[in-house]
């Protein structure tokens, strides 16, 4: 009896010992064998039909980071594999519940590119936790008109037409524009570079390629312009003091010395790289912190990304704005470079290929450096008795309270230079009412404390008979949006298929480069869709 006794006891500890591992490890193990739900999606299931009511800035109770090891009070290790945020889609929501819909805007393109390199360099799909899908529709460039010198600094187009994934809802395209401003024009800018030099950097798609990216930005910069540079690794040191662009020979021979070594000590880095710009903070000009960097990184000592966040807005309060620039893959902190931009008052790029270097840091250098407006949100007002419902596709991470609309302590987006931002709204119609939509503009000007406000109306018939009628910029964007949608795993997506996808571009590429290449990367994603059923079980989800 007393060996019976014993191999029972023995196998009970056996039992419970499995099932603590499952307990601890069991989403590690469901996602290598493609169980999990966020292997897949990303997120739960849907919530009720009502939007979440919550304020930009403030961390929703549904957004999750998405990672292999859970962090410590006090300092952060390093992570392990790439980590993202998993944000729940927005549900349709039903008019006469609520009306508004409210969202600070987005400038960010780093999802797009995570997709790109995903599909392109590894012949497989992005996450769907790193899927943002208003990233996605604005790594693109849209025909959107300029605003009047009369209209401020904002105009917004509004186009709708039947959706091609529904045949009981109409798609809205909200489109803003901010002015421009020629480049003599541009206020007297200081870049401070806050280049990642640890051992993880070292490799032509890391450090190289963001060596190819820093000398694009000096290189479009103006005589007035200034530049300094600052890395950290296992400590943190200033490479470059603050220099003259038109040094530009002694600024890309400091860029060229950069090399790898060491531990990854970003928040040290980061209280570096703004003592240098905050001393550049004017009224008559910009002071920008740019970070470049793998995102494999444990912060600091004893700092958290918490801490490191509310260091941020300090400096953000005294003027400086922030930009972070990503490259590689394997240990990448997309979740954190998102954070950081957005507490930042700046924005978040990816970096995979010399090609997008050049966009970011050559074609769009003015929006990236000069920001024209801050705390810039936008209040769609549906109709009732036009709009039955309405469901905004994508900007769940900027979602805005309505009531905190007109409170300009709460936090926006930032729009630089010339840049543009477009949205999505699935909307069904009633088939009444003339006005379906009044589209408001809330904004600061740079380091100001007052908001101005534009009003933008949409009416009956502006509304396209067929989609057929509507621009190739609608058609385009609602490939890429519905795209988008389907590889997160978004239920409402279940009625939108890749070859409708496909057939949309096809017909909207308008002799745009950036156009053709999302067609190719659409083939891509259905050759490889088929090896995995992913396709099928994303549309649970």
């Amino acid at each position: 009896m007393s060996r019976t006794f014993t191999l029972s006891f023995i196998a009970l500890l056996t039992v419970l010992g499995i099932v603590g591992g499952v307990t601890l490890y069991g989403d590690n193990i469901r996602k290598l064998f493609g169980a999990s739900s966020t292997s897949l999606a990303g997120s739960p299931e849907a919530g009720p039909s009502r939007k979440a009511m919550r304020s930009f800035g403030v961390k929703s109770p549904d957004a999750q980071p998405v990672a292999a090891s859970r962090a410590p009070a006090a300092a952060e290790p390093l992570a392990s594999g790439n980590t993202h945020t998993r944000h729940e889609p927005n549900a349709f929501t039903l008019t006469r519940e609520d009306r508004l819909s409210t969202f600070a805007v987005d400038v960010d393109t780093a999802s797009y590119s995570l997709f790109r390199r995903a599909v392109q360099q590894e012949n497989q799909l992005p996450h769907p936790s790193s899927v943002r899908v208003e990233e996605w529709v604005n790594a693109f460039r849209y025909r959107l008109p300029e605003p009047r010198p009369d209209e401020g600094d904002f105009h917004v187009d509004l186009e709708m037409a039947p959706s091609p994934f529904s045949m009981d809802r109409h798609l809205l395209k909200v489109g803003l524009q901010g002015r421009r401003v020629a480049k003599s024009q541009r206020k007297p800018t200081h870049l401070v570079f806050l280049v990642d030099t640890s051992g993880s950097m070292s490799g032509e798609d890391r450090l190289e390629l963001a060596k190819k990216a820093m000398k694009l930005a000096v290189g479009g910069l103006n005589e007035t312009d200034t530049v300094a540079i600052t890395t950290y690794a296992g400590d943190v040191r200033t490479v470059l003091e603050t220099t003259p662009a038109s040094e530009r020979g002694h600024i890309e021979d400091a860029i060229d010395s950069l090399c790898t070594g060491g531990g990854t000590a970003m928040g040290d880095g980061l209280e570096l790289a703004y003592q240098h710009a905050v001393r550049m903070v004017g009224a008559d000009n910009v002071s920008r912190v740019v970070v470049l960097t793998d995102g494999d990184t444990n912060l600091g000592k004893n700092l958290t990304a918490d801490a490191m966040l509310e260091s941020v807005a300090r400096y953000v309060r005294a003027g400086v704005t922030l930009s972070t620039i990503g490259f590689g893959m394997g240990n990448y902190r997309d979740d954190l470079m998102e954070r950081l931009a957005d507490k930042g008052n700046g924005n978040s790029f990816y970096i995979d290929s010399e090609r997008e270097a050049r966009k970011v840091f050559q074609e769009q250098l003015a929006g990236t450096l000069e920001v024209i407006a801050q705390d810039v949100k936008v209040q769609v007002d549906f109709e009732p008795d036009a709009v039955r419902g309405y469901r905004l596709v994508g900007y769940e991470n900027r979602d805005v309270a309505d009531k905190d609309f007109r409170d300009d302590r709460v936090d926006g987006g930032e729009i630089g230079v010339g840049h543009s931002v477009t949205a999505l709204y699935e909307v069904e119609l009633t088939g009444e009412g003339t006005r379906l939509a009044t589209v408001r503009v809330r904004a600061k000007r740079p380091r100001g404390e007052e908001a101005a406000e534009q009003r933008f109306t949409l009416e009956r018939h502006q509304v396209h008979a067929s989609l057929a009628e509507a621009s190739s910029d609608l058609r385009f964007a609602a490939a890429v949006a519905g795209t988008a949608d389907l590889l997160r795993g978004a239920r409402e997506a279940s009625g939108m298929s890749l070859e409708t996808a496909e057939s949309l571009v096809e017909d909207a590429l308008d002799d745009q480069q950036d156009r053709e290449e999302f067609l190719s990367l659409l083939r891509r994603v259905r050759s490889i869709l088929p090896r995995n059923n992913w396709a099928e079980a994303a549309r649970k989800y």
